[in-house]
């Protein structure tokens, strides 16, 4: 591999003595990974049922190494939201981001949503997820993997990070910054990145970075937490960027990412191999910079990353700001109306789901427009988090879940309302074993035969439990409805 002069330069000049062990990186085959969806299934149970050879990550409890001669991503169990394929380094920021349930949290360059479908999944359907991605076309990806991963308490915008802030003032308890880099950690795996460093350098991307992590701090409650990170080695972008924002909010300072020996031992994680901070090497560099994390491909099985941590003070609060949001409104003629199809499939829901993380939404179908959790917009049903601000004038790809979308006075239940559901949490159900050649069929969008005598209506498709997507009987006639943009091809 072709290295810029001015990169080798560089790293020979940080990297010391190591240089030489870093350069023989390159010859080594990157690592790939999956990690598993845990709103669906635990690490455990998919290790049993997984198709091919896979070896934990030591330091991400539900990351796994793959076999990098099967393809993951063509697969049903990949249909299904079981895992999601990602960089092995690339998991550690969501990983050590301490999320609580019932937290509102913000990714603010959020696509395509490697780390956002984890904040979603240790969020277990409680509080809210808004995911950002000032790239509208980005922000498709990433909304198609937060509902191909069952998430169903996210809102999915596309802004500038100073729009957001106008609307988010001191709201969220916790803020991932995966910021936007020249890349220097991933120009094993994607070479081609070499040529955005060369054209662009450290500088442009500082700047973007010294701009959005001051108005990510301005989203941050006070006692909150806040994680930047990036892909690049460059001290300008790393431990720079932490030191500007340290000098512009004193309000911040770094704590120490990860978890004590017992917490380790407890929960089977080993961080060896892991760098850190290093104050030298930006100017006047703070003592508590040594807190920050940097990866480095030669010493641990993946590639370059680094990360902060970061606490806002409780006293930092502004006194000026209102406490109280206000609710989420949409005004509209068909905000208060819902076809009788509709609410007998949500009717149906509710009996099937009690206990469940929609049941309270949906309890009542005619009484919970008073809290706004169930509104109709543009003949579309969704069921919205608890506590959201109101967001008009935001461009939102998303609010909450979709539930499914009324058709002259027909109600077809959306794909996002499939993959948020469990097998048990929908009484009418069609379940395909793995080996079943109208899994793939059914993938493909094309006509099955389930086999058996059917009641007519909407069935949740499923593969060994997993829901799949909707197929819908009529006089026993399956009829596909697998969305046709997820579609194997």
């Amino acid at each position: 591999m072709n290295l810029p002069k001015l990169f080798e330069d560089r790293m020979r000049e940080l990297l010391g003595e190591e240089y030489e062990e870093y350069l023989q990186c390159y010859l080594q085959q990157h690592f790939s990974g999956i990690r598993v969806n845990t709103l669906k299934i635990t690490p455990k149970d998919f290790e049993h049922i997984c198709p091919f050879s896979i070896e934990r990550i030591p330091w991400v409890q539900n990351g796994y190494y793959y076999d990098t001669s099967k393809q993951p991503g063509r697969h049903p169990f990949y249909h299904a939201g079981l895992y999601y394929i990602q960089e092995p380094s690339a998991m550690t920021p969501s990983s050590l981001l301490p999320i609580n349930k019932g937290d509102k949290v913000l990714d603010i360059c959020a696509a395509p949503g490697g780390k956002s479908t984890e904040l979603g999944a240790r969020l277990c359907g409680e509080g809210i997820l808004v995911s950002n991605d000032i790239s509208n076309s980005r922000a498709q990806a990433l909304l198609k993997n937060i509902e191909l991963f069952g998430i169903g308490n996210a809102i999915i915008t596309s802004e500038a990070p100073n729009k957001l802030a106008n609307y988010f003032p001191e709201y969220f308890d916790k803020i991932l910054v995966d910021a936007p880099c020249s890349g220097e950690g991933m120009f094993r795996k994607s070479p081609t990145m070499m040529k955005s460093w060369e054209q662009y350098g450290v500088e442009y991307y500082h700047n973007l970075q010294k701009e959005i992590i001051l108005y990510a701090a301005k989203m941050l409650k006070p006692g909150g937490s806040m994680l930047y990170s990036t892909c690049t080695f460059s001290p300008e972008e790393d431990e720079g960027t932490i030191s500007y924002l340290l000098e512009q909010c004193p309000e911040f300072h770094v704590v120490n990412a990860i978890p004590d020996k017992e917490t380790q031992m407890k929960l089977g994680l080993s961080y060896e191999g892991f760098d850190y901070g290093r104050p030298d090497w930006v100017p006047n560099g703070k003592e508590e910079l040594k807190h920050c994390i940097r990866l480095w491909p030669h010493k641990i099985k993946g590639e370059g990353h680094f990360i902060a941590l970061l606490h806002k003070n409780e006293e930092s609060k502004n006194l000026e700001l209102v406490s109280e949001f206000p609710s989420m409104n949409f005004a509209g003629k068909n905000r208060y109306f819902l076809s009788e199809e509709a609410q007998l499939f949500i009717q149906e829901l509710r009996d099937s789901n009690q206990n469940s993380f929609l049941s309270e939404g949906i309890a009542h179908p005619r009484e919970t427009y008073s809290n706004e959790q169930l509104v109709v917009r543009d003949e579309k049903v969704y069921l919205l988090p608890q506590g959201l601000p109101d967001l008009k004038g935001l461009r939102i790809l998303r609010h909450g879940l979709i539930l499914g979308e009324m058709k002259k006075q027909r109600f077809e239940p959306s794909q996002a309302l499939a993959n948020a559901l469990k097998s048990n949490e929908y009484d009418k159900i069609i379940n395909f074993n793995l080996s079943d050649t109208n899994v793939i069929r059914y993938l493909k969008g094309e006509s099955i035969e389930p086999g058996g005598t059917y009641e007519d209506g909407w069935y949740l498709v499923c593969v060994e439990g997993f829901p799949l997507g909707w197929g819908k009987i009529i006089k026993n006639n399956f009829k596909n409805k697998y969305l046709p943009g997820w579609r194997w091809v």
